[in-house]
C-alpha cells in the first residue's frame, strides 16, 4: 500500500538532518520561557494599527541590536525591520518572516496584560509572532558559529492591510527591498490559530490559504416619493436582486469542487423611510483558491449585475481591489523541512492543516521566492482559549511562544545546513 503525500512528510527522516543541534536549540527555547511570556503581554498591552506601528519597531530594533544582528534596516514601509543574522560559516541566505500591527477592537478580555490602548487590541496573534521572532533571532545568535549562511530577519507592518489613501505591508516591503541585498533562497512564516490545539503545528502543501480581493459596488436608480414607486427606480429591490443572484455564481456558475466566497459585507442607501432610494453602495470580498477562478468571479459579477440592472432599467458601478494572492507552500520545501519541524516538536505533533479560506500577505513574499508558511497551534479547549482571530475574545495559550521558537529555530538552522553542503 502506497502512502499518502502527507504521510510520507512524518516518516522519520534518517538523510542528514542529524546536523541541526535540536536538544541545544529545545533547551534555550525553553530557557526563554519567562522573557518570551513578558514580550508578547508587553506588547499585547501596547497594540498599534497598521502603519502605526511606532513603539513595537523601535522595541525590535533595539532588541535586533542587543543581539548582535547586522545591517539593521529601519523604516521599510514606514515601520518595518530587517535585520541579519550572519553565521560563523559559509552558506545560502533564508529569510523568516512575522507581523507587528494589531487590529481596531476593544479589549474584553479581563486579563493581566489587556491592552492599554482603547479601540486597539492584539486580535490575530500578531504579538506572539513579533515575539517569537525576536526568540528565534536570540537563541540562533548564540549559535552563530555553528550556523551555514544567513538568516534575513523581516519584522513587517500592516499585515492587516494599510489605512485607506496608503500603501503598506507585504508588497511595500517588497518594493523597498525587504527580499534584496541579499536575497534569500526561501522564505518561512507562520501564524497562531486556536482551531489547533497549543503545542502542535499544522502544515500544508501546495494551496494553503485563499486569495482575497475586494469589491465594491454602486447600484444608481431614480428617487420618488413612496407613495408612487412607479415614477422612480427603486435601488433597494434592485439591490436585494443583485444580492441573490449574485451567491448563484458559486451555486450555480462555478465548478462545484472549486472552493470559492463571495461575500457582501455592508450596505449603505436611502435618507427616509417614505422615499425610494436613488443608490445603494455595498462592499465585499471574493475568495478563492486558483487564478482561472478568481478571473472568472470577476466576470461573472459583472454580467450578473449587468443582467439585474438591465432588467429593473438601473446602472451599476463595480470596482475590484485587487487583494493577496492564494498562499502557496511550495511542496519540495514542505517535504525538506517537515522532517526538521517533527524532530523539534514531536512526531505526532505535526498534523495536515485543512485549507483555509484566511487571506494572508505573505503570499506576496511566495510570488517571489519560495515560501513556507504553517499553522502554529495557539488554542487550549480546556482553559476556554477557542475564539476565532479577528474577534474581541481572542487569546492565546502563551505556551505556544516556546512552541513556536523551537520549531522555527531548528527549521531555519536545519536548512541553512543542509543546503551549505
Amino acid at each position: 500500500m502506497k502512502l499518502s503525500h502527507f504521510a510520507t512528510l512524518l516518516l522519520p527522516c534518517i538523510s542528514s538532518f542529524a546536523a541541526a543541534p535540536v536538544e541545544q536549540i529545545n533547551q534555550a527555547a525553553e530557557a526563554l520561557r519567562p522573557k518570551l511570556i513578558e514580550m508578547r503581554r508587553d506588547f499585547h498591552m501596547h497594540p498599534e494599527l497598521s502603519n502605526r506601528e511606532v513603539r513595537t519597531s523601535a522595541i525590535v530594533a533595539e532588541r535586533c541590536r542587543e543581539l548582535g544582528l547586522e545591517d539593521i534596516r529601519t523604516n521599510v514601509a514606514f515601520h518595518g525591520v530587517v535585520a541579519l543574522l550572519k553565521g560563523g560559516k559559509p552558506g545560502p541566505v533564508v529569510a523568516y518572516r512575522g507581523d507587528m500591527d494589531a487590529l481596531p477592537f476593544n479589549e474584553v478580555m479581563d486579563v493581566p496584560y489587556k491592552s492599554l490602548n482603547p479601540g486597539v487590541k492584539h486580535a490575530c496573534g500578531h504579538d506572539a509572532h513579533t515575539t517569537i521572532e525576536l526568540g528565534v533571532a536570540e537563541v540562533l545568535s548564540k549559535m552563530r558559529d555553528q550556523l551555514s549562511g544567513t538568516i534575513k530577519f523581516i519584522f513587517q507592518p500592516a499585515e492587516e492591510g494599510p489605512p485607506a489613501g496608503e500603501d503598506g505591508g507585504a508588497p511595500l516591503m517588497i518594493k523597498e527591498g525587504a527580499l534584496e541585498n541579499p536575497k534569500p533562497a526561501a522564505i518561512f512564516g507562520m501564524h497562531t490559530t486556536t482551531e489547533i490545539e497549543v503545542g502542535k503545528l499544522g502544515i500544508r502543501a501546495g494551496a494553503a490559504q485563499a486569495a482575497s480581493d475586494m469589491f465594491d459596488i454602486t447600484i444608481h436608480g431614480k428617487n420618488a416619493h413612496a407613495a408612487s414607486p412607479e415614477k422612480g427606480i427603486d435601488t433597494m429591490v434592485v439591490t436585494a436582486e443583485c444580492i441573490t443572484a449574485l451567491q448563484s455564481i458559486k451555486s450555480r456558475r462555478i465548478d462545484t469542487f472549486e472552493p470559492i466566497i463571495l461575500t457582501i459585507g455592508t450596505i449603505h442607501g436611502g435618507n427616509r423611510r417614505n422615499v425610494v432610494s436613488q443608490e445603494i453602495k455595498m462592499e465585499g470580498t471574493i475568495r478563492t483558491f486558483s487564478e482561472v477562478t478568481r478571473a472568472r468571479v470577476k466576470e461573472l459579477m459583472r454580467q450578473t449585475l449587468d443582467g439585474v440592472c438591465n432588467a429593473y432599467g438601473a446602472t451599476f458601478e463595480l470596482k475590484i481591489i485587487e487583494g493577496t494572492r492564494v498562499v502557496y507552500n511550495e511542496p519540495s520545501l514542505v517535504e525538506e523541512t517537515a522532517p526538521a519541524l517533527r524532530q523539534a516538536i514531536g512526531a505526532t505533533n505535526v498534523i495536515e492543516a485543512p485549507m483555509r479560506m484566511g487571506a494572508e500577505d505573505f503570499s506576496y513574499y511566495q510570488q517571489v521566492v519560495p515560501g513556507f508558511y504553517f499553522r502554529l497551534g495557539s488554542g487550549n479547549k480546556a482553559k476556554g482559549i477557542i475564539a476565532d482571530a479577528h474577534t474581541p475574545e481572542f487569546d492565546i495559550d502563551e505556551e505556544c511562544l516556546v512552541v513556536g521558537t523551537k520549531g522555527m529555530a531548528v527549521l531555519l538552522f536545519d536548512y541553512l545546513d543542509r543546503h551549505a553542503k
